[in-house]
């Protein structure tokens, strides 16, 4: 799921309103309702959520009047230094499976807005890609830019330019311009199937990486964790109902047990989280999720132990809330031996 509240560094927005001012667009367009100025744009140290920078989105699709493949463009600008550490993370390990690993372990670190599950296909890693949190009017363009994004990733970390080994889209065609996905996928696309698909060839995945360093990746994969957990820290109502779910976890509490705890309604704790974005049903699953990462990496606690401390009565019940949350199982998300395929 998106956190739409979680902040993340104004980098993107900024590289959207770049990009909108190519076409154009200017900036005040761009960031108009977000509350965001063109000054805190500029600022390194800025940072906004995710829901601002979709707002960003929205006015410069708006203004250019959606057009197709503008995702792909935007996507073709995000490198590994557009992510900072998690981009620092990826290029020091040892191959390109094990930096496709830790991205998707840390997803929340970059500027997606699709979940990113791993199979193995029969010409390759398949990375799926679904963004139903989005806006059905925005979800084009976030496939798009994912999907650019992944190919100039993968370039980055072979430190030569890659085309990906197959793309699938589940959208219709473009009127035209199919050649324009071609050029910038590196392969021409497949349009109208079931699933947003890249594939990876299989004849990259386990070569060495002509960065990789193993110091490096540890402290940076530690670095990640560390800054996830501070970006997660959640402010207003959402907090509290964390901080009180959290305190449950064995046996969450309901939507009105927690409302009574707040001294709230239950109907002013729906509409008040609505107002920052989540839900009950979010916050629980996003502390699960937390925690779990912390069982499983801090802690090191077995699976099992992780399920049970989370309230889940069946162990496979938890793995299939675990993939929906991080794209991978539990076992493959510690770096636990599991075969790769229905992680």
């Amino acid at each position: 799921m998106v956190r739409w509240d979680v902040r993340r560094p104004a980098a993107s927005a900024l590289l959207l309103t770049k990009l909108g001012a190519e076409y154009g667009v200017a900036t005040r367009t761009c960031l108009r309702g977000s509350g965001v100025t063109a000054e805190q744009l500029e600022d390194p140290s800025t940072e906004l959520t995710a829901a601002q920078e979709l707002a960003i989105t929205r006015n410069l699709l708006d203004a250019l009047g959606h057009p197709e493949g503008l995702g792909l463009r935007a996507g073709a600008r995000y490198h590994l230094t557009t992510h900072g550490i998690w981009g620092f993370a990826l290029i020091s390990s040892p191959t390109l499976r094990s930096a496709i690993d830790v991205g998707l372990r840390f997803l929340d670190l970059t500027y997606s807005y699709c979940r990113i599950e791993v199979r193995e296909g029969e010409r390759g890693l398949l990375l799926v890609l679904a963004a139903p949190d989005v806006p059905g009017d925005l979800r084009r363009f976030a496939v798009e830019r994912d999907v650019a994004a992944i190919r100039t990733l993968q370039s980055d970390l072979l430190a030569e330019p890659v085309a990906l080994h197959g793309v699938r889209f589940a959208f219709p065609p473009p009127a035209g311009a199919v050649d324009r996905y071609t050029e910038l996928c590196g392969v021409r696309p497949e349009f109208g199937v079931a699933e947003n698909v890249v594939e990876i060839d299989p004849d990259l995945l386990d070569a060495p990486l002509p960065q990789a360093d193993e110091h490096t990746a540890a402290l940076m994969r530690q670095q990640c964790r560390e800054l996830l957990e501070r970006r997660q820290q959640r402010a207003g109502l959402a907090g509290r109902v964390r901080e009180h779910v959290l305190t449950r976890m064995s046996s969450p509490p309901g939507r009105a047990e927690v409302a009574a705890a707040l001294h709230i309604s239950e109907r002013t704790l729906h509409r008040r989280l609505a107002e920052e974005g989540t839900s009950y049903r979010d916050v629980l699953n996003d502390a699960r999720a937390e925690l779990a990462e912390d069982l499983l990496l801090t802690a090191g606690l077995p699976v099992a132990e992780v399920a049970r401390r989370l309230g889940y009565v069946e162990v496979t019940s938890f793995s299939q809330a675990f993939r929906r949350w991080k794209g991978v199982g539990p076992r493959s998300f510690r770096g636990g031996p599991a075969p790769r395929k229905g992680l």
